[in-house]
């Protein structure tokens, strides 16, 4: 696996977290850090909107008035794709450590 295939990953996580809502383009992106500090990012946005969701779903089940059923549902997809997402990236960095350590020396 290429650093090209791991950054074009981070972009497309980027891509999704913005349109989902959960990420801020311009406070994310204007943060210094590196590969290891947009990872710990994403993981933080994974994170955030899982909390969201599952908040958001027990909001509704105690019948809390102006949560919606359809609102929870949609929250959690996008939580679960989000989780989903970090677990690929997660898996083909796994792959590419392997296939590092197993180049000749």
């Amino acid at each position: 696996m290429s650093i090209t295939a791991i950054e074009s990953v981070l972009q497309q996580m980027r891509a999704t977290a913005l349109q989902s809502g959960i990420a801020q383009p311009a406070a994310e992106a204007a943060q210094p850090g590196g590969f290891a500090a947009e990872l710990r990012r994403s993981l933080d946005n994974i994170s955030t909107a899982q909390t969201k969701a599952y908040g958001q779903a027990e909001d509704f089940e105690m019948g809390k008035p102006g949560v919606a059923l359809n609102d929870v549902m949609v929250d959690l997809q996008k939580a679960n794709v989000a989780f989903q997402t970090g677990l690929q990236v997660r898996n083909r960095l796994v792959a590419a450590y392997q296939e590092v350590m197993n180049l000749p020396a």
